[in-house]
């Protein structure tokens, strides 16, 4: 049978029927009144966890799955038949998926879970249900409601206690038939595994397990070399991994130690959290003239990093008894003392030296960057303080140019204010002495008008005189111009007491 682990299908819930628009009619029965029967509902979609499956090769070729909709309700008061829902199978560990949005919507990791992924509709009502007193020959009835329809992603992930990693043709699929009842295919060249396979693995005291067997994991798997690394899906519910290293692998570039780290970093690329699982190293091919030449490096390398290894030949049957001992403590207590060594004095030293020696260039590199920060604060600073220095100067030259105007402006301001004030105080002077004169002008009302004519002829004259004076004044002397100011000043006052005077006499 060909494993299928993923999948897209299109599921759609069946349709409600509708309600029906009916009225008795009988011999010798008058307005019977409605008789419409409802509707029946839509069958769902729901999806079930069968133990017994191992693949979704189904739904491979088919994607489309329908439930049937609900019959039409009737007269009579006949409701229509609801239609059956339609189950679809699935094997235990199957996510279900949006297919639009890749949200996960159920993972059905139980034996005979059940989840529904499109309801049905639900079937309309018919007449007979909206007869009322007052409404009592209803002509219309409801119809039902459609179907939930989604476009879906199947994904599977084996449900499996322990897995099995290693390179191609490493010995897995012979590890698992020895352990177990599967019978998977078993050759002498790389990928011989296609497909992962499981087996139920018959401890001690009637204690069971289930293993899966993956294919074979090479350096670059990550980025889609080999058969790529999608299959770690199978065992990323599993609580224990095992790693079966090849003792007697051959070709360029292939090592004990250097496959393990290989297989740690394929996994750390997949999932930190798949790469933290408790492992179990195995040495396999204990039975080929080289690998216990190499069993003794690869041994005290990992003793080394505190990692134990149990030496195994699966062809054989060789230390099987003492690793699955170890296997199914971790898986039945949780306890992983039985995968550590201890670190031995030596291994320790040099991981310490290691260590200081990581610290020592971490603080030197700090530094070197903490001197090349301070050196560009400080070239960033002589910069400023160079523009800052330039600033200044032009700032200064700037500053006497404006004090220096500064200091002719008051000059200027202040004689102009010299002026402005003499010329008011001569004219406040004149002001007043016009006043005391106007006044005695004011109270010789009772004179003859003789003497107000004579007076208004010498007052003109003297007005023209006066003008003829200050113009020659002012022409002749103008930075006396407080004395000019005083003269127009003082005529004006003369004119205007003259007139006044005239003007009341008359």
């Amino acid at each position: 049978m060909k494993f299928v682990d993923e999948v897209r299908i299109f599921v759609k819930a069946g349709d409600g029927g509708n309600g029906s628009v009916s009225f008795r009619r009988e011999k010798y029965i008058e307005r019977g009144g409605p008789n419409g029967g409802d509707g029946g509902n839509g069958g769902s979609v729901v999806f079930v966890a069968d133990p017994q499956l191992t693949t979704l090769l189904d739904y491979r070729y088919q994607q489309h799955h329908r439930a049937k909709n609900g019959e039409h309700g009737m007269g009579s008061d006949c409701n229509g038949r609801a239609a059956e829902d339609m189950v679809l199978k699935v094997p235990v560990g199957t996510l279900v998926k949006d297919a639009h949005t890749e949200e996960l919507l159920v993972d059905l990791s139980e034996d005979g879970q059940r989840w529904v992924a499109a309801k049905g509709g639900r079937g309309g009502l018919g007449n007979m249900n909206f007869a009322t007193s007052t409404r009592q020959t209803p002509r219309f009835a409801q119809d039902g409601t459609k179907g939930e329809e989604l476009t879906l992603r199947l994904e599977l992930k084996l449900l499996a206690d322990v897995g099995l990693l290693g390179f191609p043709n490493a010995g897995k699929s012979t590890f698992i038939s020895r352990v177990s009842r599967a019978r998977p295919k078993v050759a002498d060249y790389p990928f011989t595994t296609l497909v992962p396979n499981l087996g139920m693995v018959q401890y001690k005291d009637g204690l069971s397990f289930v293993m899966a067997d993956i294919p074979g994991i090479i350096e670059g798997a990550s980025e889609g070399v080999g058969l790529g690394h999608q299959f770690l899906r199978h065992v990323e519910r599993c609580k224990v991994l095992i790693h079966l290293i090849d003792m007697g692998a051959e070709g360029e570039g292939r090592a004990p130690l250097h496959d393990f780290d290989v297989l740690n970093a394929e996994l750390g690329k997949y999932s930190p959290e798949l790469a933290s699982k408790p492992q179990v190293v195995a040495a396999n091919k204990l039975d080929l003239p080289d690998a216990q030449a190499r069993l003794e490096g690869f041994t005290e390398a990992l003793r080394a990093r505190g990692i134990r290894v149990y030496p195994v030949s699966c062809a054989t049957g060789e230390g099987m008894q003492p690793l699955m001992d170890s296997v199914a403590e971790v898986l039945f207590t949780g306890r992983t003392e039985k995968l550590h060594v201890e670190i031995p004095a030596k291994a320790a030293r040099a991981g310490k030296a290691k260590a200081k020696a990581a610290e020592k260039k971490a603080p030197a590199r700090k530094a070197g960057a903490a001197a090349a920060a301070r050196s560009a604060t400080k070239t960033s600073a002589a910069a400023k303080k160079a523009v800052t220095k330039k600033a200044p100067a032009r700032k200064a030259g700037a500053a006497t140019k404006t004090s220096a105007a500064a200091k002719k402006a008051p000059a200027r301001k202040a004689g102009a204010a010299a002026k402005t004030s003499a010329v008011r105080k001569v004219g406040t002077a004149a002001a007043k002495k016009a006043a005391t004169k106007t006044a005695p002008a004011r109270k010789s009302g009772t004179a003859p008008v003789k003497k107000s004519a004579a007076k208004k002829a010498s007052a003109s004259k003297s007005g023209a005189s006066g003008k003829a004076t200050a113009k020659k004044a002012s022409a002749s002397k103008r930075g006396s111009s407080g004395k000019a100011g005083a003269k127009k000043s003082s005529a004006a006052t003369k004119r205007a007491p003259a007139r006044k005077s005239g003007g009341g006499r008359s």
